[in-house]
């Protein structure tokens, strides 16, 4: 187990996030106003979100030190996000700020059925760059694991990808569309990204980057093995209730998922990434990665909200424990 493998090496493993951070404003009405309408709202609340920020603090609750590598605004929001990232003990060295822009935000309505519209801004986020990365080589060439989203400007990706394969670490990637292609159809990835050592996607994202029709598990073995193909060492395929599929040079196998009372699943993907690359930061096991981070996803979706949501390595060790019982 994860926590046995932390105790033998002597400390903890060290994990660099590369991704987006948001502020997610959530505000709560009887019903989504249609154009030229205004509703009353409920509630509302502030809280700090995005992929970068949930899979970095998902991996320190696996029992690594993490370092974020983002970009915030000059404004309260940057300042709020930052001290949330501080209190969940990631450090935040290389959390830059643009002065002259606002902080990544969400803004999210959710009527009384819990159904909900959002409208995205990108805010700081598009202006990672690739001096940033050069900025943070150091902290990149002491690395564990470096995992990079794919919700960032492409040069800034390509940039960390490179960063991290020149001092021979390992990287993940999650390949959503970088922000300048974000609305784009199809998504024609710059060779560098498929050079990583695991690439998570689920179905769908996968689907369009290989050009794939879906269909289902036998379309997930198809679209990893043309993932691998291309030079990924290992394509993760997530496909919901049905668990994942690893595919390798080797075989193609389906990692079956957890069985769960779903309340919220927002932070369902994150939590795996964070948590996979916790395991894989002490142990070269993918197979046993994606089942430790599969159940930490589970888990995530018996509770709402996202960061709030995520499991400890704790909860994440007895549900395994619990499974192999049963």
């Amino acid at each position: 187990m994860l926590k046995e493998m932390n105790m033998a090496s002597g400390r903890n493993p060290k994990i660099i996030v590369i991704g987006p951070i948001y502020v997610d404003m959530a505000i709560k009405c009887a019903k989504i106003p249609s154009p030229a309408q205004g509703v009353i709202g409920s509630s509302l609340s502030y809280r700090l979100a995005g992929p970068g920020a949930n899979q970095a603090v998902q991996a320190a609750f696996c029992g690594c030190d993490v370092y974020l590598i983002s970009k915030i605004g000059g404004d309260p929001f940057g300042m709020m996000a930052k001290a949330s990232l501080v209190e969940y003990k990631i450090n935040t060295d290389y959390v830059f700020t643009a002065e002259a822009k606002n902080t990544g935000v969400t803004v999210t309505l959710v009527n009384a059925a819990g159904e909900n519209s959002c409208c995205y801004y990108n805010g700081a986020n598009s202006a990672l760059c690739p001096r940033d990365i050069e900025a943070a080589e150091q902290i990149i060439s002491e690395a564990d694991i470096c995992v990079v989203h794919g919700g960032l400007p492409q040069d800034a990706i390509v940039a960390a990808v490179r960063c991290a394969k020149v001092h021979d670490k390992k990287v993940i990637f999650n390949p959503e569309k970088p922000i300048e292609h974000k609305w784009q159809a199809g998504s024609d990835l710059p060779a560098e990204l498929f050079m990583v050592d695991i690439m998570i996607s689920n179905l769908d994202e996968a689907a369009d980057i290989t050009e794939h029709s879906m269909a289902g598990i036998r379309t997930a073995k198809l679209i990893g093995s043309d993932l691998v193909a291309r030079g990924v060492k290992y394509a993760v395929i997530t496909i919901g209730r049905r668990g994942c599929m690893v595919v390798d040079r080797d075989s193609a196998d389906q990692i079956p998922s957890f069985d769960v009372k779903l309340v919220d699943q927002t932070g369902r993907g994150d939590a795996f990434t964070g948590a996979l690359a916790a395991y894989c930061a002490v142990e070269d096991d993918v197979r046993g990665a994606v089942k430790f981070a599969s159940a930490a996803g589970a888990l995530t979706c018996t509770k709402f909200g996202s960061i709030e949501a995520m499991p400890t390595k704790a909860e994440i060790i007895q549900l395994l424990q619990k499974e192999d019982i049963e």
